[in-house]
């Protein structure tokens, strides 16, 4: 089975992760894939498949024999995707042979158009895969994890020679809680990617330094024919907390390297009102640096306003895996020659976000990331090429073939 196929079956599954469920994994529907993945491993003939009480599924591919001695290898994806847009019910279509142009779905009015999203240019005459328009597809992780299990098919089926092979699907990434009850020590790899980017040939071992701002407002509300030297709206008051922020340190202003504050979500009214941030920068000073002024502007914004009341909760979320690989960069050496020999041009640029591979390389597992053939993800719009996933599978065979 082609990795596209299996990711046409496992997009139907809906496995929208949500915050703030206290939960493991956050949503039910998670279970669905991951016992799903569960049962394809065990037919597939892997070891010691098994699904944790916190929805981890693990597997284990042994070495081929003479290959017991080469370093253990770990591939990981994940099952959720981004509560930002509805995983429900999704429909993939496919456009077969695309000739180049815009591509309208028949929900939604939503057209995915080159000038917007240059990433199309380089798809003609590939098979694209999308959503109707009224879901995001879920390439993102899905791809991923139908990579993986295609690797692990053709490896079998082949009787192509490999080490150990340590096989991961985790719930939650999406809200950043992926890697909260990853068993480091028990998966048993020594090294390990993420299958988590985007285009064919991606190599990311650079990202994000994160940080969560969650910020509660409460007001004075009274009636507005009365509310001279009365009335405190927490509404404006979030508008003036937010115009103490440099304006053009936004996503939609900033590229590579340079950081943000993110204004995700803001809801109320007069009397009370919840904003929520991201912070994001590659690096940590100026991280550290983007934290202190959202607590400079609280701070100043309470004392303008002292009849209201405005708490901040600020947590860290993940950091910038750089440094952990400082000393395992065979991972991006052999990443790029697998690449070249799959026939990809092996791109590696800074992450602007976040994976699993973040955290659990500073749980001790290095974990570089690696593209799935997809883009646009988290929408809509989003598109992966059967071509691109075969090529990451080819990619794959080979990284696998450079450890032994």
């Amino acid at each position: 089975m082609r990795a596209y196929e299996r990711l046409l079956n496992y997009v139907k599954i809906n496995t929208e992760s949500a915050e703030g469920t206290g939960t493991s994994p956050s949503t039910a529907c998670q279970w669905d894939l991951a016992r799903l993945l569960e049962k394809e491993l065990q037919e597939m003939g892997l070891q010691d498949v098994r699904i944790s009480q916190y929805g981890v599924v693990t597997a284990v591919l042994p070495a081929t024999p003479g290959h017991e001695n080469a370093p253990a290898l770990g591939f990981i994806a994940h099952m959720d995707t981004a509560p930002a847009f509805s995983g429900k019910d999704v429909q993939p279509l496919l456009h077969e042979n695309y000739g180049g142009g815009d591509i309208a779905l028949p929900n939604g009015g939503i057209v995915i158009r080159p000038a917007q999203f240059p990433e199309l240019e380089r798809m003609t005459g590939r098979t694209l895969i999308t959503a109707n328009g009224s879901t995001l597809l879920g390439a993102d992780d899905k791809a991923g994890i139908a990579e993986i299990m295609t690797l692990c098919e053709e490896l079998i089926a082949e009787n192509l020679p490999h080490g150990k092979l340590c096989v991961a699907f985790t719930p939650d990434e999406e809200i950043g809680e992926g890697a909260d009850h990853f068993d480091v020590p028990g998966f048993g790899a020594k090294y390990a990617y993420t299958l988590d980017g985007d285009l064919e040939g991606g190599i990311e071992y650079e990202n994000f330094n994160a940080a969560s701002a969650k910020i509660e407002i409460t007001g004075v509300s009274v009636h507005p024919g009365s509310a001279k030297d009365t009335m405190e709206n927490s509404l404006l008051i979030a508008m003036e907390l937010n115009a103490k922020l440099p304006a053009d340190a936004i996503p939609a202003r900033t590229a590579g390297y340079e950081g943000f504050f993110h204004l995700d979500e803001m809801c109320g009214d007069t009397a009370s009102c919840k904003m929520a941030y991201i912070i994001r920068d590659h690096d940590m000073e100026k991280f550290e640096a983007k934290k202190a002024l959202i607590e400079d502007a609280v701070r100043a914004v309470q004392e303008a306003h002292p009849k209201a009341e405005i708490r901040l909760n600020l947590r860290d979320s993940y950091y910038n895996m750089s440094g952990q690989l400082k000393d395992c960069m065979h991972l991006i050496d052999n990443a790029r020659k697998a690449a070249e020999q799959a026939g990809l041009t092996p791109v590696t640029v800074p992450i602007r976000g976040g994976t699993d591979g973040a955290r659990l390389s500073f749980m001790g597992l290095p974990c570089p990331n690696l593209g799935t053939g997809g883009f646009n993800f988290h929408g809509p719009y989003e598109c992966v090429s059967v071509e691109g996933m075969d090529s990451v599978v080819a990619m794959l065979k080979h990284l696998v073939s450079l450890y032994m």
